[in-house]
């Protein structure tokens, strides 16, 4: 007699697919990416692109420096520009103040946020200490005073332009960080859910009239 082969059973993982059953989206060079949750993210084909200006920006060293650090760092900064503005151009006070504008705007940018309001006070300071060695002086401690005073009078709109500077720029990152406190409270407010409410209180019983 002749048997019969029979085919064992395939499992529905083994069967090839039919014709239009679509097949699972896999991560591939131009498809999108999925994250464990199920989302997908977004491919970086996809994203804006990023100007030069910007990508300069990011590559420039963003320290963060205390109330003390960022006043020795704009005093120090003044001091060594004077010493090279007094070698190389013969301590022109034009020279210095040009110098001390963006000495002020990296003093306010590099600040840390809890200590934002020193900024604008060590930076009049450090004016001050970096025109010693190009000031005027007659001679002795009264002569380098005389010189010093006479140098802050006769150009003072430098230093008034460098505070203004760093006042504004610690203003917008003042405003920045409330204004994010702000949305960050909101966020947590929103997950959090509305609160119990009070409490119902009940009904009142009729009072019985007694004759």
């Amino acid at each position: 007699m002749e048997q019969h082969r029979t085919r064992p059973p395939q499992s529905p993982q083994s069967q090839p697919p039919r014709r239009g059953t679509p097949f699972p989206p896999q991560a591939g060079r131009g498809g999108a990416r999925m994250t464990r949750q199920g989302g997908a993210v977004r491919s970086p084909r996809n994203a804006p692109p990023v100007s030069p200006l910007v990508r300069a920006v990011r590559r420039f060293p963003n320290p963060r420096l205390t109330g003390l650090g960022s006043g020795l760092f704009c005093a120090a900064s003044m001091f060594a520009l004077a010493c090279l503005d007094q070698l190389l151009f013969g301590a022109s006070l034009v020279v210095y103040g040009v110098l001390f504008l963006p000495v002020c705007a990296l003093t306010a940018v590099w600040v840390r946020r809890a200590d934002l309001v020193t900024a604008p006070v060590a930076v009049p300071i450090a004016f001050a200490i970096g025109l010693l060695p190009i000031a005027d002086s007659g001679g002795g401690l009264g002569g380098r005073l005389m010189g010093l005073v006479t140098a802050l009078a006769t150009h003072a709109g430098w230093l008034y332009g460098g505070t203004l500077i760093t006042g504004v720029i610690v203003t917008v990152r003042k405003v920045r960080l409330m204004s994010r406190r702000a949305a960050q409270r909101r966020a947590a407010a929103a997950q959090a859910g509305p609160g119990p409410g009070p409490r119902p209180r009940p009904p009142a019983q009729p009072q019985r009239r007694t004759v």
